[in-house]
């Protein structure tokens, strides 16, 4: 049976045979330059040589095969010589063994080097997309990452191991084999020139029937896959069984698994085709070979021996000749593979590294924490979110920032731990910039507990010991204890030991906003950015972590975002926003007093009893 050229590949199960309009776009889009892929590959040059060179002498050696077959059809068997026959066959089995050890190196020898380079690129893109902004990530979607780093340097495995190879490998042996050809037959090689083209023609045709077929089937694979995420993940479930959604989820899956059941049988009918097809193909060749060696004009005299060799080179070289004519199609997809992986190395970070970073004593850093007539806007607004604000928070003192949704507070918030940059002005610690510093220099500084509370899917003890990985077992019950959530570890089974479950799942809201308030705390900042870090606690708990929040604050700078206006009473200073402007900043009792836009916040937000009392 002939080995398939024809199955799918690549994206959206396009076949080898054809080029992907997508990877075209893409290389129009962003061109790959050569020499920045031999670039990846310098390192290597000394094992890709010895692949090359092992490829070609593989090569030469598999071509010893037909000659030694014809040895023992013509001379050895009808002259009984034994030990020709010893010798020919004996050269058979070394061919095998030779070419089969050879074999083994470049795959080992040509996978090392593959893998090296996908290892290479895999952490590249990985620690170049840490460093940019939350803009990035917002604006991108997660999937879109996850492709790049996973599938697309998955799927340039096969490039760098195989295809570059592969390449060398089928040039090589179709011109040896087309060598050993006219050697054995001058006659029958001009045979081969006029058979071998249409056969070459009909396969490339028959290689485009399940094209569509196998297009679609890959599209509704990537449907139930998406069904699947969606449906069976812990949010998908929780959002099913909630809305009652659960049957309708159920007839969509079933849907496509029936639209699958339907274009699986079309793929196999055309499959069978295909093969029927490529079977009558590689029959008729020896046919007519042997037909030709039949008449006095064509055969020359052949022998048998000469025939059997030669039909074997002929069905031989088919193989190679389809890989090279396989090239085109393959350096398309490779370089739009390259292209989008190139294309995230190349991002420009909104927040850049420091040239020259300042060094800095965190021991000694105070955490006098400055906003300079600093402006921020998003890329895709007009209006800035944060606009010409100014204000200083002594060390050691309390910064509340109030307003409506959407006037500036957590954009402004988000400046303090560089999560972005000023568009102008700018926000220093100690008076100096936060841009002279690195990354690790500002979280060492700078401890965060957002209102969107993330737990990785492992146990409480390594989600604390993402903050100090050197911590003993008893800061960790420390900083839970500061949280108020020492008792709610201790009474579980495992204790430290409990896995939180995907994204947390496995506790409440309100549990795991202290958990990463107690996270935060291990790290023991000077500057403590709360952004409604109590807002899904309940009134009782809130009193509790405000209590161990307000007794960890001295000595340390926090800055406190919050809608409950109760929280930020005693605040040494409130700064009141509006369109991204401050436009009040003062103490509680004196804003309060002022009858300004803080007392409508408080007036709209508490009993008017509360109010009064105030």
């Amino acid at each position: 049976m002939p080995e398939d050229f024809t199955s799918p590949g690549g994206r959206g199960g396009r076949g080898p045979m054809t080029v992907d309009p997508r990877d075209r776009a893409q290389l129009e889009l962003s061109p790959v330059a050569p020499r920045r892929i031999l670039a990846l590959f310098a390192p290597h040059r000394v094992p890709i040589a010895i692949v090359i060179a092992i490829i070609v002498a593989s090569s030469t050696v598999a071509l010893a095969q037909p000659f030694l077959v014809r040895a023992i059809i013509d001379d050895a068997l009808p002259h009984s010589d034994i030990r020709l026959l010893i010798l020919a066959v004996g050269g058979m089995l070394a061919v095998t063994i030779v070419t089969a050890l050879l074999g083994v190196a470049q795959t080992w020898i040509s996978t090392r080097v593959g893998q090296e380079v996908m290892h290479r690129l895999r952490t590249d893109v990985f620690a170049h997309l840490q460093k940019q902004s939350m803009g990035f990530f917002t604006r991108t979607r997660g999937g879109e990452v996850q492709s790049r780093i996973i599938q697309d340097i998955g799927g340039m495995q096969s490039v760098v191991t195989s295809t570059a190879t592969s390449i060398a490998s089928n040039l090589t042996t179709a011109v040896g084999t087309a060598i050993a050809m006219v050697a054995l037959s001058w006659r029958l090689s001009l045979l081969s020139l006029i058979v071998l083209p249409p056969a070459i023609w009909l396969t490339r045709r028959v290689a485009l029937l399940r094209k569509e077929i196998t297009a679609q089937l890959q599209r509704r694979l990537a449907d139930m896959h998406v069904q699947v995420d969606e449906g069976l993940s812990v949010s998908g479930v929780l959002l099913t069984k909630t809305l009652g959604a659960g049957g309708a989820a159920t007839d969509r899956f079933a849907a496509t698994s029936s639209a699958l059941v339907d274009l699986e049988l079309r793929s196999q009918l055309a499959g069978r085709w295909r093969m029927a097809t490529m079977s009558i193909v590689f029959a008729t060749i020896p046919a007519l070979l042997y037909l030709a060696a039949g008449f006095p004009a064509t055969s020359g005299g052949m022998t048998i021996g000469t025939l059997v060799a030669f039909t074997a080179l002929q069905a031989g070289i088919f193989r190679p000749v389809m890989g090279l004519l396989n090239v085109g199609v393959q350096w398309v997809s490779s370089m739009a593979l390259f292209s989008r992986i190139f294309g995230y190395l190349d991002l420009v970070t909104d927040v850049p590294a420091p040239v020259a970073p300042v060094t800095l004593d965190l021991d000694r850093v105070r955490g006098e924490v400055a906003f300079s007539k600093v402006t921020f806007r998003y890329a895709d607004s007009a209006a800035p979110a944060v606009d010409g604000v100014t204000v200083t928070v002594p060390a050691g003192t309390s910064l509340a920032l109030v307003g409506d949704t959407g006037s500036g507070k957590s954009t402004l918030a988000s400046l303090v731990s560089r999560l972005r940059d000023p568009s102008s002005g700018s926000v220093t610690i100690d008076g100096i910039d936060l841009r002279r510093m690195d990354e690790a220099t500002v979280a060492g500084i700078v401890g965060v507990v957002s209102q969107e509370t993330y737990l990785v899917h492992d146990s409480i003890r390594a989600n604390l010991l993402l903050a100090r990985p050197s911590a003993s077992e008893g800061e960790l019950w420390q900083a839970l204890a500061a949280a108020q959530v020492a008792d709610l570890v201790a009474g579980l089974p495992d204790g430290l030991d409990t896995v939180v479950g995907s994204r947390g799942h496995r506790f409440s809201g309100g549990e795991k906003q202290r958990l990463a308030v107690a996270r935060t705390i291990l790290r023991d900042p000077k500057v403590l950015v709360l952004d409604e870090a109590t807002s899904a606690l309940d009134n009782r708990t809130e009193r509790a972590l405000q209590a161990a929040l307000d007794q960890l604050s001295h000595g340390r700078t926090t800055i406190t975002i919050a809608h409950r206006l109760s929280t930020v009473r005693e605040a040494d200073q409130i700064a009141v926003l509006q369109a991204g402007r401050t436009v009040e900043i003062g103490r509680h009792e004196d804003l309060l007093a002022r009858g300004g836009r803080y007392a409508e916040l408080v007036a709209a937000s508490e009993p008017p009893a509360y109010a009064c009392a105030a």
